[in-house]
């Protein structure tokens, strides 16, 4: 049985304030798992974690984060304007988005962000954002004088040389990347263009929990370096493995050791790059689940219990708040706060009030035995969970609360009202 940062009572206390739903951040286990991640690549003197904004937006925990030196990765204009409010600019920033528009290439730009392009066509794309034209070759390119300066990086998608896993799908078939050859002409453009800092990237996996993946994904890509170096005469100032870095969501599953892929890619490096004479590479991340996902709880309520074909137990959360059991089939673990020692055991389908079928938690789990009033914890809410939510049925997106080191909670995102559901229509007109 998982155990829990916080009790019954503290449920019941906190709840009179903040009514259920609401997720829930551990702050002590968020900061106690950022110290880990920048330990185990220590050895790497330009490590950097780019937390995945994506995962958790909620500039509090980005604020807390950046404690640690952990910068933004970015894939949208709101994530973009979401790492500036935190002071997280420049380079603290990797732009990664696909099917781009224009607007975000040039706010990526201003921030002077470092800019991943998911395409070879995309690279014209940022010149005809953010420059002018060019009069040697008749084409848009940015000025001189700044494009020297940004940093640019090109996706690698490996086709079917590297596997990929159930969330992201095999790399031939996703939209993400481009192809070894696209990315020697890639480069090629950029250099000629005068672009003279850049980097290699990948991401291939998603929630992904064998250690020897990630290394493997970081040999790629250290020796893609290497052949780049050689056939396009360009330097490479970093290499960012993505994330994809999954946790043990089922009982069964054992955590990431993390300091074992960091020896596995320190090992590596040595045979590879340090091996080579080739200049020092930085490693930089882009982790999302394995920072904050195990440390976020949904906290909800037992509405209704309804005896049919099967035993249902109605909560007053939805998909809404936690979408991936519906989305991928997947698995969160539930607790019960106050029965986890019951011998009164019973098998329900956990559900939400969504007119959806799919709208459940739990399918046919085995938990204590359920009463209207109970408070349920759905276990590892805190990435993609409170940042999939949406409107339909007019559900109302919960409130998210941070529990400090000293036992004290707040506030850091407020549970959404009618009057904001309404805000962007226009009854004057009916």
């Amino acid at each position: 049985m998982r155990k829990l940062p916080f009790d019954l009572k503290w449920i019941e206390e906190t709840a009179k304030k903040w009514p259920t739903p609401f997720h829930v951040y551990d702050a002590k286990a968020i900061r106690a798992n950022a110290k880990r991640l920048k330990k185990a690549f220590s050895w790497n003197k330009g490590f950097r974690e780019y937390f995945a904004v994506k995962a958790a937006p909620n500039p509090h925990l980005m604020k807390l984060l950046k404690e640690f030196g952990f910068g933004s990765d970015c894939s949208s204009m709101a994530e973009l304007v979401l790492a500036e409010k935190v002071g997280n600019v420049g380079e603290a920033i990797m732009f990664t988005s696909n099917d781009t528009p224009a607007e975000e290439f040039r706010k990526a730009w201003e921030l002077g962000a470092i800019i991943n392009l998911d395409d070879i066509t995309h690279w014209d794309s940022v010149l005809e954002a953010v420059g002018g034209t060019d009069a040697v070759s008749g084409g848009l390119a940015p000025l001189p004088a700044d494009l020297a300066n940004h940093v640019f990086c090109c996706r690698y998608n490996p086709g079917p040389l590297k596997g990929g896993n159930a969330i992201i799908g095999k790399p031939e078939e996703a939209k993400y990347g481009m192809t070894r050859e696209q990315l020697a002409e890639c480069y090629a453009k950029m250099k000629a263009a005068g672009v003279k800092r850049f980097g290699l990237h990948t991401m291939v996996a998603s929630n992904e929990l064998d250690p020897d993946y990630i290394v493997d994904t970081a040999k790629m890509l250290f020796e893609l370096v290497l052949e780049l170096r050689e056939k396009v005469g360009v330097e490479f100032e970093f290499v960012n493995i993505g994330g994809g870095i999954g946790i043990p969501y089922k009982p069964d599953q054992k955590a990431m050791d993390l300091e074992y892929v960091g020896r596995g890619i320190e090992k590596a490096y040595k045979e590879s790059i340090s091996a080579a004479g080739a200049p020092a590479l930085k490693l930089f991340m882009e982790c999302g689940r394995c920072i904050t996902g195990p440390y976020g709880y949904l906290v909800s309520k037992v509405l209704h219990i309804k005896n049919t074909y099967r035993l249902y137990a109605g909560l007053d959360a939805c998909m809404s708040n936690l979408m991936r059991p519906a989305l991928y089939g997947a698995y969160h673990e539930i607790v019960v706060p106050g029965k986890e020692d019951s011998s009164e055991t019973s098998v329900y389908d956990v559900t939400g009030s969504l007119c959806e079928n799919n709208d459940k938690f739990a399918i046919q789990r085995l938990l204590p035995v359920l009463s209207v009033g109970d408070y349920v914890v759905i276990c590892d809410a805190g990435a993609h969970g409170h940042a999939m939510g949406f409107q339909y049925n007019g559900k109302l997106r919960s409130a998210e609360l941070l529990l400090e080191e000293d036992g004290t909670v707040r506030q850091i995102r407020r549970a959404e009202t009618l009057d904001d559901y309404f805000a962007t229509l226009d009854f004057a007109g009916l």
